[in-house]
């Protein structure tokens, strides 16, 4: 039997989006009147019909009833929670790697004051929460054990933890178990939650928010020539039948994020897609987060215009994936995004 996604597509933002909305001419996304749309990509594994939403009734009554069921979730309005606001989009999600070797910033942070210090600075610029890693996971990489990894945040997350609001990026549920017990908000597994067989009795014991992200492989073999059938419907079906198997075991809870994974398992193309049409994941029903802050997918499309830190592939993407109305956006360099987006707003706003 043929399998239909429905995207949102044909966004507005800004007052453009208010007035569409109060005229009905546009549909507003998870009730947020300044993003909406008014069409749809209604996609199979072999092709794609884009459509008015006016034009939704005219559908076959199956397909019209799936589309619609896909629309319920796109429309529904998101619960607040790790302290993130849905009403908002994005949320900054700011990264504090305490590492020696993640991709662009290894060792710069990695001592109690420096890492204190930066994730107070990133708070005071904008970020909702602060993403705390003690393991590089960039495409090469091999797993630190726990008692390396744990070394690595202990004293900073203690020393943080309880004045402003943090996620955990850790793969290994000793460590989850850990920065629960000191009261991080949200758990931040790159692998999918596949990684440690305990993750989920782990989140389900401690009904603790989560990200799901979708990596092909490991860290260390990633890159290795990653293949799909369709990354875009490929990954959607990943998320789904992830969210069953998570029910089956017990975890009833919304307070689910999904993470596309750019650059985790995926060629430039790859990439491109996803950003290209990542509203096909608000049908899922859960918050979208997206890491695409200094990818290498920056660098491989502006060649001779690489910097190190790719603050301006950034903040393009950043403001184009705000416009398609994902959550969250994980990002280094939170100043520059938040400049950004406040500019972009009182431009779309007027």
């Amino acid at each position: 039997m043929q399998r239909y996604y429905t995207r949102a597509c044909n966004f507005y933002y800004g007052n453009q989006s208010k007035i569409l909305v109060s005229k009905k001419k546009a549909i507003p996304l998870h009730q947020i009147k300044e993003i909406s749309f008014d069409h749809i990509e209604i996609i199979t594994r072999k092709s794609k019909k884009k459509i008015s939403i006016n034009q939704i009734k005219y559908l076959p009554n199956d397909l019209k009833k799936k589309v619609n069921l896909d629309l319920k979730k796109i429309k529904t309005k998101k619960k607040n929670f790790s302290n993130l606001e849905f009403k908002k989009v994005p949320n900054i999600l700011g990264v504090l790697n305490l590492t020696p070797d993640s991709f662009s910033d290894g060792g710069k942070f990695n001592t109690k004051q420096r890492g204190i210090s930066h994730a107070f600075k990133l708070y005071n610029d904008g970020a909702d929460l602060i993403d705390v890693g003690g393991e590089s996971t960039r495409p090469g990489s091999k797993t630190v054990n726990k008692e390396d990894e744990w070394k690595r945040i202990n004293e900073i997350l203690k020393s943080i933890v309880k004045k402003i609001p943090i996620s955990l990026d850790t793969r290994k549920s000793d460590i989850m178990k850990n920065g629960i017990k000191l009261g991080v908000k949200l758990i931040n597994d790159v692998s999918g939650l596949s990684f440690d067989t305990e993750t989920i009795n782990v989140l389900k014991k401690n009904k603790v928010p989560f990200v799901i992200q979708h990596t092909l492989g490991t860290p260390e073999n990633m890159q290795k020539n990653p293949k799909y059938n369709n990354e875009l419907l490929d990954i959607y079906d990943f998320f789904e039948e992830k969210i069953k198997l998570l029910r089956s075991k017990g975890i009833k809870h919304n307070n689910i994020i999904l993470d596309p994974g750019i650059g985790f398992g995926k060629k430039l193309k790859h990439n491109m897609n996803l950003i290209r049409s990542v509203s096909i994941f608000h049908s899922l029903g859960f918050p979208i987060l997206v890491g695409n802050s200094r990818k290498r997918f920056i660098r491989d499309i502006s060649k001779k215009n690489d910097s190190f830190t790719r603050i301006g592939g950034t903040i393009s993407s950043s403001l184009y994936l705000m416009t398609q109305g994902v959550q969250i956006l994980r990002i280094h360099d939170v100043n520059e995004v938040m400049q950004a987006i406040k500019v972009f707003k009182e431009i779309t706003n007027k």
